[in-house]
């Protein structure tokens, strides 16, 4: 329009009132009775009579067809034809009222922007949406070409740029890539007079959702199974896209395991099969579950598992009462702080850090209630005992009597497998004392020193 407001200051000079009401006076006067009055500048309609080689022949409704040269029909010179077809209704502008030989002369070029204008106008009040080519970018979003016209789509108003994406890729490296695509578009402000059009890819696609959406609530029904992609993460789940509308996978549906943030399981773009919960009509709600479509890990646990059974367990959690350890995935159980040391302590970190594998005793089985009780001080207790059963048979100490199994001076009785098993004093073959030199056979109370504790006496 700025072209052709300058066009026109060019072509004619500035006239007053009184000149315009002129000009349609005599216009009046010259135009024959049952005749259209046109003017130029004007924005007429018309139906092309015949496609010639350098120009068209368009009805306008005055004494003689009016014409279309081929440099004002938009196409490139010898494709003629490609601007208009016989019989087509077209908009031009009117560059010259009458030539010597009385045809209006016109212009498809210069009615293309008013035509764009018109059509834009109408899709704003109609809130219909078009599709337009984005053909650059600058740093406030995209520019696109609608009718002719150029158009605006504040950076704001692009859905590509509400996702994140991997990497340290800029904006304009975004809006670089998007060069070139067709997108759909609404208008949210058209001004002719500032040449001013903005445009929203994000209101087209909240409108084409929210109709994908009520399509798809109607379809939707509680069991079914569908595939998704995620395509935003929240504190409190993942929304993912299940064929036009979002459903909500909330954060305790993600995975049986406990789960500290939805990013921990689901990354957005990632591909999903999902169940749905619940659809709720009223407030188009969809709920979703990703955990429910595998086998619940608690529902066999007393087959793979059993009270009394020591297994390594990774601790994933510390708290003032205790200290969480999974056994396996989505396996979490709770060793409790008067569990975890024979010593009195304040807080689980003095025995145990979090990510570390400890050997637990499984003391406590609850299937319905997905709980599992572990003993880090049961099971390390059972350890140091199987070691101690693995070493040599030490005896002596004092003179108290012991039997088989107790504990005296730091060391196991064990039973002795001699003659003299009644009085735990087995026979000893030709040993030397280190200290004496003597070399004796016989019991321990035989031996220099008797039965004083050992070699050198107590």
């Amino acid at each position: 329009m700025d072209e052709l407001e300058s066009s026109q200051s060019r072509d004619a000079p500035p006239r007053s009132g009184s000149d315009d009401d002129q000009e349609m006076q005599t216009l009046l006067e010259e135009t024959p009775a049952g005749f259209p009055a046109i003017r130029r500048g004007d924005v007429i309609e018309g139906t092309v009579v015949q496609v010639g080689r350098d120009e068209l022949l368009v009805d306008i409704g005055t004494k003689a067809e009016a014409i279309v040269p081929a440099h004002e029909s938009g196409v490139p010179p010898g494709e003629l034809s490609a601007a208009a077809r016989v019989g087509e209704r077209i908009v031009a502008m009117v560059l010259e009222r009458e030539n010597r030989e009385g045809h209006a002369i016109l212009s498809l070029v210069r009615a293309q922007s008013e035509r764009g204008w018109r059509r834009l106008q109408q899709l704003q009040e109609t809130g219909e949406s078009i599709e337009a080519d984005v053909v650059d970018f600058n740093r406030g979003g995209l520019i696109v070409n609608v009718d002719g016209l150029r158009g605006f789509v504040p950076l704001s108003q692009i859905v590509d740029l509400r996702q994140p994406t991997a990497g340290e890729e800029t904006i304009e490296a975004r809006l670089e890539y998007m060069k070139g695509r067709r997108v759909s578009l609404k208008v949210i402000e058209v001004n002719r007079r500032r040449n001013r059009l903005i445009l929203s890819e994000r209101a087209a696609q909240q409108e084409r959702r929210a109709r994908d959406r009520d399509r798809l609530i109607e379809e939707l029904a509680e069991g079914q199974t569908r595939k998704g992609r995620v395509t935003s993460i929240a504190d409190f789940g993942a929304f993912v896209d299940v064929g036009g509308a979002d459903g909500l996978v909330h954060l305790s549906e993600l995975s049986w395991a406990p789960v500290g943030h939805p990013s921990h399981v689901v990354r957005v773009g990632d591909e999903v099969e999902v169940l749905v919960l619940g659809v709720d009509p009223e407030r188009k709600k969809i709920a979703l579950s990703l955990k429910r479509l595998g086998e619940e890990p608690w529902k066999h646990i007393t087959q793979r598992y059993q009270v009394g059974q020591i297994v390594e367990a990774r601790v994933t959690k510390l708290a003032t009462f205790g200290a969480f350890a999974e056994v396996e995935p989505a396996i979490e159980g709770l060793i409790h702080i008067s569990e975890l040391s024979e010593e009195r302590i304040q807080h689980p970190k003095s025995v145990v850090h979090e990510g570390e594998l400890v050997p637990v005793k499984i003391i406590r089985i609850e299937p319905e209630r997905r709980r599992l009780g572990l003993s880090l001080r049961q099971a390390r207790a059972e350890a140091a005992e199987a070691e101690v059963a693995g070493l040599p048979m030490v005896y002596g100490g004092d003179d108290l009597p012991h039997g088989p199994g107790d504990w005296m001076s730091g060391a196991r009785v064990i039973e002795a497998e001699s003659s003299e098993e009644s009085m735990g004093q087995p026979e000893i073959d030709n040993e030397e004392d280190e200290e004496t030199g003597i070399s004796w056979r016989g019991s321990l109370d035989d031996r220099p020193g008797g039965s004083s504790g050992g070699r050198g006496g107590a």
